[in-house]
């Protein structure tokens, strides 16, 4: 090692304490010097270190789940945007079935030098994953932040809308309207946001209707994050008399707004359904979707920031940053069969027509 640290030292000019600063990635160095002591190790046949390859080319790697959700591209470019303003380079990595997995993405981006990640909707939501593999991460110096789900056990920053206020807000409009009988439509009870969404739906239910949480278990229906999942649920929670359903997604809405027509039952005349995410073109369907806008923008821009502190030797609070997000009324909720349009909506409601711009995320 001696021998080697004189030859590049030699080649570059420079003492060995400044290519030791270099190799190890320590402060302190100017940017020319540090170049020059990276073109030594290229031309005397050296492998630069892993974590040197690339990572002066300000990347960042950007893992989501399968993109046909809209609120991941959604996502996605709001922090692809964010990243760019401040002379970053994102690099998308999409998990997709049967295709590479967090774990292999993850090394992927490790190995090409990426200055930090940041995970959307990964497996640090899934109560049931092991953690340590985020511990390993650190353990190599890659800094990193998790958008949708927390877990106690990795120490990082965390971005997440409030799914419990979520869900208490589309009980309320639903309450107010003269539901009595509201389903809700959820994902796999493993997973952190799915778990905040009952919690947040039973104590709606007990504040606005007087039930009890065992009373709600049978208003609840667990499915796939996916059109047919929102199908599935919401055949089963109108069989079982709902005259209203909340989604845990837009896709899973339009689902459910599909199983109330297949009944032969119009939306929202005989079934109102209330979405969640304000997917971009949602506010277009038939009918309009009321749904609760989760607020992309200023998550992915409060991902961005935690990460470049990261990034920067200034470590972001090691907590969860929670956004609230925000109910938007169109057309697919209207008043339930056993009471009439409460006079007085809550204010934070939104009533849209359909016709609005949809560029806040």
């Amino acid at each position: 090692m001696t021998a080697r640290l004189a030859d590049i030292a030699a080649q570059a000019g420079v003492s060995e304490a400044t290519v030791s600063r270099v190799l190890n990635g320590k402060p302190g160095v100017a940017a020319a010097t540090r170049q020059s002591v990276l073109a030594a190790l290229d031309v005397l046949g050296y492998e630069r270190p892993v974590r040197l390859r690339q990572r002066s080319a300000g990347l960042v790697g950007l893992i989501t789940p399968e993109l046909d959700n809209p609120i991941f591209p959604a996502l996605a470019q709001v922090i692809g945007q964010a990243l760019t303003r401040q002379g970053y380079t994102p690099v998308l990595a999409t998990q997709t079935p049967g295709g590479s997995t967090e774990d292999e993405l993850t090394e992927m981006l490790v190995e090409r030098g990426v200055s930090g990640i940041i995970f959307v909707s990964g497996l640090h939501a899934d109560t049931t994953a092991d953690m340590t593999r985020y511990d390993q991460l650190r353990g190599k110096g890659v800094p990193y932040v998790l958008i949708n789900g927390f877990s106690p056990k990795v120490q990082a920053p965390f971005v997440s809308p409030d799914d419990r206020a979520a869900m208490q807000l589309a009980v309320t409009h639903l309450a107010a309207l003269g539901h009595t009988r509201i389903g809700l439509a959820v994902g796999p009870k493993r997973f952190v946001p799915v778990l905040r969404k009952i919690e947040g739906f039973r104590l709606g239910m007990q504040a606005r209707l007087g039930l009890a949480p065992a009373q709600c278990e049978e208003l609840i229906q667990h499915s796939l994050y996916t059109l047919e999942g929102g199908q599935a649920a919401a055949t089963a929670l109108i069989e079982r008399g709902c005259t209203a359903v909340v989604c845990a997604s837009d896709m899973m809405a339009l689902g459910a707004i599909r199983a109330a027509r297949q009944q032969g039952l119009h939306v929202p005349g005989d079934v109102s359904v209330v979405g969640f995410d304000d997917s971009p073109l949602i506010a277009f369907t038939d009918p309009p979707l009321t749904t609760i806008r989760q607020p992309v923008q200023a998550m992915g821009q409060a991902a961005v920031r935690a990460l470049l502190e990261e990034i920067g030797g200034t470590p972001a609070p090691h907590s969860e940053f929670v956004f609230m997000p925000e109910l938007v009324v169109r057309g697919s909720t209207a008043s339930g069969p056993h009471g009439q349009r409460s006079s007085e909506r809550p204010s934070s409601e939104r009533r849209s027509d359909g016709n609005e711009d949809q560029t806040d995320g």
